[in-house]
This record gives C-alpha cells, structure tokens and sequence, in this order.
C-alpha cells in the first residue's frame, strides 16, 4: 500500500512538472536567452519597461532622438536606412543607456531592399516558393548590410477584390498558394540560423484586412469565425509555424472589434491556440485610430484595450510612453502585462544577436548593394513571374527576323512605376526598363515614341501610329502608375487608365503586328484589349531587372511559365469572383444572356441559375491561367486507392508530355474538392503545385502525395477535421481545366 501511494505520488509529480513546463517558443529561443531575459527584465524600472514597448519613426538628425534613447525610451526606429545614423542610435543605447539595450531598426522591405524583385502579387505568379525564398533572403542581406534588422512583410491578407490597391503587397486569393509563399518568405528573411543577416518578418495584416469592404483601404470587414478559420487564418499559422518572430495588428474592424484591440484573435488564437510568443506590433497609429472607430474615447484608453489585448510594441500612436504608467498605478492595466511584452521584445532583440553586435561594417553593407547575383536573381524572379495571358503564334519573336521595332506606351521606359509600391530603396539609375534592354540588345533596330496618358497628348499620339505604319513589329508597355496601386491607393474602375485602349485600336489599325505587355499592380480588366494585339504578357510590376527580363520572355530566350495567383475579371461589377467559392443551390450552367433575350419573353424562376444576363458567371481568366510557347498533356491519371482513412496520404500518379517544339515549364496544379460537408465547402481548392520542366517532347510520370488532413477545415460543429464523404480531385494547369477523378476518406 506504502508503494502503491509513491508510485501515484511520483506520478503526479511528474505530471505537475510537465504542465509547468514552459510551452516550446515558435521563435527559437532557448534557456540561456530566457535567463538575460529575466536578468535584464528585473533590473529595468516600468518607465524603462514602457520605453522598450515604444516605436518611431527616425527623420531629421540623430541628436533629436539622443535624450530618450539614453533614458531608455525608444526601442525601437523604422525608416532610418543610413547606416552611419543607425550605428550612432545604436552607440547611444548600447553606450550611453542605464540598461545598454540595442534598438531593432525596421523598414518597409517588401520585395527587395536596393535590388528590387517583382511585387509580391507577382512573386506568387511564380508558383516558385525556392524562388521566392531565395529573393526574401537577398533583400535581408542588402538591408542588414544597411544596419536594418526588421522587415513589415509578407503580407498574408488573402485578396479577392483587385480594387484594393493592397492586393499588389500579398499572394493573391489562394490560401494554399498564400501559406506556401508565406513560409518561403518567413524563411528567406530569417534565414537558416539567425545570425547578423537575419531580417526578422512580421507577418502581417492580422486579420481579415484583404477582406475590406468595398474594396476600399481601412474600410471594416465583416468575416465570420468560421471564414476567418477556414480562408484568413491559415497562412499566418503556416508562417507562425515557420518561426516568424513578429506579427502586426491590421487597420480593420472586423464584426466591429478593430484587430488592435481584439482579444479574440491576439490572445485567444494567437498566443494561446498557436502559443506565438514572438513580438506583436500595431500598424502604424492602429491604435491611435481606434479613436475614430469609435471603439474608444481617447488615446489612454486605446492604450489600455490594446495592452489588454495583447498587443506588445506601438508604432506612432505615443499611447503607451505616454499613458501605461498611469494606467499600472490605476490598476487598468497589470504590470504583469508590460512584463510580458517587454520579454517577447527583448527576446526578438536577443535572438537576432543583437546584443553582441547591434553596429554594422558600413563598408562591407554597401559591397553587397547590387550585387550581380543579386540582380541574375530578380531577373530570373521577373521571368518567371510574368504570365502569357494571349498568343496567336507571334511569339516568341525572332530576333534575325525583325527590323524596325516601335517601342511605345506609357510604360515602356518608366524606371520608378516598374519598381512598384513599397520599393523605398529601389533606384532609378539602378533600373533596367524594356526600351533600354531592347536598345542594347538591337541596336539601330529600336525607334521609340513616347507616350502620355491624357488626351492632351493627342499630337504624339498620331506619331505613334504613323510610326507603326513604318516599323516591322510594335511591342507596347502598358498598364497602370506603380502610385497607382499600394496602400491608400484603391479603384472603382479596373481598366487601362487614359487613352490606351485607344491607343491599342489605333495601331492594330496600322496593320503591324502589336505584342502588349502590361505592368500593373493588380489585375486589371483587359477584355476589351486583348482583340487589339496579337499577343499579351502580363507582367505585375516586375522590378529593377524587369527590362531584360520582358524581352528575354518576348524573343524567346525564356518560355513564359507564369500563373494567375488571382483570378482576371471580364468587369468590375464581377467583383467579387474567385476560384474557391462554394455551390449555389442554383449553380450556372449555360445561362441565356442579355443579347439573347427575347424582348417579349416573360420572367420566371423556373430553370434559372446564378450569373450575370450581362456577363454570365465566368471569369476572363481563371486562377492558376498561364500560357506557354509550348503546350502540355496530361495522362494516366490514377490514385493508389478508392478510400482513405483519416491519418492517411493520397498518393496521384500522372503522366505529364511536353508535346510542343519548345522546353518549357509546367505549374502543375492538384485541386480537390469536399462534396458534401457539414457547411457548403469550395467548389475546389488547391492542395499542391509543382513546378515541372519538360524538354520538348518530353513525357515523365510524376507522383503526388497529399496527406488526408489537408482536407480538414472548421465545421459546424467549431472543430477543425477532416469529415468523411466523397471528394473529387483534379489536376491540371488552371483552376478551371481537367477531368474530376473520385475517392473517398472513411
């Protein structure tokens, strides 16, 4: 009896110990940086505490930020790129400070520091995660060469209305694809180990924020629990579980909650379902603007909803400097709290070794500005990225077979709007535009005729036509101001801006052939002029190798490979439309259009489906669309069972022939779908891509294993699982192309 009651004794002990444990960290810390964390944490008073929960924005000269640096109250800058002022901040607190606690230096590193890539709209159209990560991990090393050691990027707000000019910044409308590029980037960024080239990610907008109503910036949103867990959420888990080691709050109410003051998502999912213990981070002034939400009455009391919440660090709003020691004393707010923020602060401080080494070698920083893989990389990025959406068989071009080229449109020597928004760092001198590499790579041959965008500018464009009549081939560079897309910078009205659908009229009216290509920051809709040119490359901004990389695309030296990451619209008044959506009870099947109509033909529901009379139910072009020089079959298709259990891996064999004259490459697409659930589910979703590159001629079989709890999703019941039933499954080279094939999971 004696030894029953140790045994049990020893038992609970045991227990006891382990749910005492500290959770494993999702950023990687270890015990030793958990013990300078609480020796630093005991020796700071709640003034020092509060100055480390404190963010500005750097501008003018260092001797403005002097006094509060050495009194311990900024802890962190963004925006200061000079390394000399950044290795002075740096002397200041780690010198001059009670406590020597380096500052983390942040900046808006999207998609390139100095080397620019293509926006991250048009990295995902890569379907290249290896890319991807490889271009993220460039732009960490050109930037902590600068003495930046924080990034505001991926962002991972899932996007389905290109009115949004944020739909540039994400991955598009896929959460698979979303959740793939997200992880490439968290580790691109980071790196292998964090060592003095880690750029911390902060993933970002959480929630909801691509969901805006309207399609309008800051606008609310109005996203179930059961949305949010099935379509918004997923990526930001994927790249917790990545180990990104920060997190920022978005602009957005969602049900009425901003996401700076949302309990819900911050606590309850973020920290304790997920157990993130990184640094989370208000977008600049959210805070602050929960005063005009209405969701508080002054900046001391957003303050205290955001610190309750679980929000660590503030960015411009001056709320916590200015009012958490008041609210400590006042009780509103426990200093338990403060405490647990300033450990996920000092934490991401002490992992990224900034410690040890918080100057930079400003020498060495600037050797790696440019460097030429750098540059090999964005251009290769820039091809890959750019989708052939039309092609009669004009291209590629032949180099020895053309004469006179006209290069014109607004877009064909634009060095700054080819960067893209969030390209603070990017130079002009620095960027390759198409009129530039095609003047290199022919010259003599290229007769440029600018363009401008208004009607005023009606005389050059007679110019231009008359100079169409004379050339051999005319490639126009067409789309939207790189200002035109980004925050703030939303549009009712999707199509080609000024008079270059005009434009494209006029000179197919010539009698030339036209190849356009158009470089924007979302997709836009271009229905109306694709009869106007014989061939279109679609490029999303592609950055400073984009010049080359356009006319290495055109005269066939690269086979387009790129891929809708969102779906083309016909119109705006499709908004919105995507792939993924889920079956009506009245699905469109065909449907009689306006056109077709008798005019005294009555109306009744009978036989009636969802669609437009006008514009049907279908897209322009569907998610996952991409052409090639070269064209692809699929055969053979099978699985390696009829039924699946639950904790089981469906295993697709395939054969896949590249039965054009041209090696090429083919984004092969698996898309699977839940017939029947306990909520409607998506009428398809994607669950895996590959890359393949084929040689003309080629046939290889390939096989694809999908484990079974891909399939889970929040159901009714609020539990995330994998219901049993029958699904469908495709693959094929778009969203909208093959034969189902069926199976089950028991």
């Amino acid at each position: 009896m004696k030894y029953t009651r140790t045994l049990l004794l020893a038992v609970l002990l045991v227990l006891l110990a382990a749910c005492t444990q500290p959770k494993p960290s999702t950023v990687g810390s270890d015990a030793g940086i958990e013990k300078r964390i609480e020796q630093l944490l005991s020796r700071m008073t709640l003034a020092e505490k509060i100055g480390q929960m404190n963010q500005v924005s750097a501008g003018g000269e260092v001797s403005n930020y002097a006094e509060a640096l050495r009194n311990g109250q900024i802890g962190s800058i963004l925006n200061e790129v000079d390394p000399v002022k950044i290795n002075e901040f740096q002397r200041i607190c780690v010198e001059e400070s009670r406590l020597g606690i380096p500052l983390l230096v942040g900046r808006d590193v999207i998609h390139g520091f100095h080397t620019i890539f293509p926006i991250p709209l048009g990295l995902a159209a890569t379907f290249d995660p290896a890319l991807v990560e490889q271009g993220a991990r460039i732009a960490a090393v050109e930037a902590t060469g600068q003495g930046v050691r924080w990034t505001f990027s991926p962002m991972l707000d899932i996007a389905r209305d290109p009115r949004w000019g944020r739909m540039a910044e994400g991955s598009g409308e896929d959460v698979y694809l979303d959740a793939r590029m997200a992880e490439a980037m968290v580790r691109g960024y980071q790196g292998e180990a964090l060592d003095a080239n880690a750029l911390a990610a902060c993933i970002k907008h959480f929630v909801g924020y691509g969901a805006a109503e309207g399609g309008r910036d800051y606008n609310s949103t109005f996203l179930t629990e059961r949305q949010l867990r099935n379509v918004y959420l997923p990526p930001f888990e994927a790249a917790v579980k990545a180990g990104a080691l920060t997190l920022m709050t978005s602009f957005n109410d969602n049900d009425g909650v901003p996401s700076t003051g949302n309990t819900f998502i911050l606590k309850d999912v973020l920290r304790d379902e997920w157990g993130f213990d990184g640094l989370v981070v208000t977008d600049w002034n959210s805070m602050g603007e929960m005063i005009p939400h209405g969701f508080g009455t002054d900046r001391k009391d957003v303050a205290c909803k955001a610190v309750n919440a679980g929000v660590d660090m503030d960015m411009m709003t001056f709320g916590f400097i200015s009012h958490l020691e008041e609210l400590v004393a006042s009780g509103q707010v426990k200093e338990s709290a403060i405490d647990e923020a300033v450990r996920r602060i000092l934490r991401v401080k002490l992992l990224l070794g900034l410690f040890e080494h918080p100057y930079v070698d400003v020498d060495a920083g600037q050797a790696v500005q440019y460097a030429e893989s750098h540059l090999d990389a964005a251009r290769r990025t820039a091809e890959e990225s750019a989708i052939l959406l039309k092609n009669d068989g004009i291209l590629p071009l032949k180099a020895g077979q053309v004469g006179t080229i006209l290069v014109t449109g607004p877009m064909a020597d634009a060095p700054h709007d080819q960067l893209g928004t969030w390209s603070f760092d990017g130079e002009k001198a620095h960027t390759v535009t198409p009129l530039q590499a095609l003047k290199e790579r022919f010259p003599g041959q290229v007769n440029y005729v600018p363009y401008g965008y208004s009607r005023e500018r009606r005389t050059r464009f007679d110019d231009i036509v008359a100079a169409a009549r004379r050339a051999d081939v005319v490639l126009v560079f067409l789309g939207e101001e790189a200002i035109l897309s980004g925050e703030a910078h939303c549009l009712a009205d999707l199509n080609l801006i000024g008079t270059q659908s005009e434009l494209l009229v006029a000179l197919k009216a010539a009698g030339k052939p036209v190849v356009a290509t158009v470089m924007a920051g979302r997709p836009l809709t271009i229905e109306r002029d694709l009869p106007n040119c014989r061939a279109m490359l679609y490029a999303f901004h592609p950055g400073t190798m984009g010049g080359p990389a356009l006319v290495n695309l055109l005269f066939g030296d690269v086979n387009p490979s790129g891929k809708t990451p969102v779906t083309f619209l016909r119109t705006v008044g499709q908004v919105p439309m995507y792939y993924s959506h889920t079956m009506t009870g009245r699905p469109y099947n065909n449907e009689t259009l306006l056109a077709d109509i008798e005019p005294e033909a009555g109306q009744t529901s009978l036989g009636n489906t969802s669609y437009y009379l006008d514009y049907g139910a279908r897209p322009l072009f569907p998610f996952g669309y991409g052409l090639s020089y070269t064209t692809f079959d699929y055969s053979d298709i099978a699985l390696d069972k009829e039924a699946y259990p639950q904790d089981g891996t469906i295993r697709l064999t395939f054969s896949l022939a590249n039965t054009g004259a041209y090696d090429g490459t083919e984004v092969v697409q698996v898309y699977i779908r839940d017939l029947v659930g306990s909520i409607t589910r998506p009428v398809k979703e994607l669950k895996y891509f590959e890359r393949v590159p084929l040689k003309a001629g080629e046939k290889r079989t390939l096989e694809v294993q999908i484990p079974v709890s891909e399939l889970a999703f929040f159901g009714l019941d609020g539990v995330t699982k994998v219901e049993p039933g029958g699904f469908q499954l495709w693959v094929a080279g778009d969203s909208a192309s093959g034969q189902p094939v069926s199976f089950q999971v028991l």
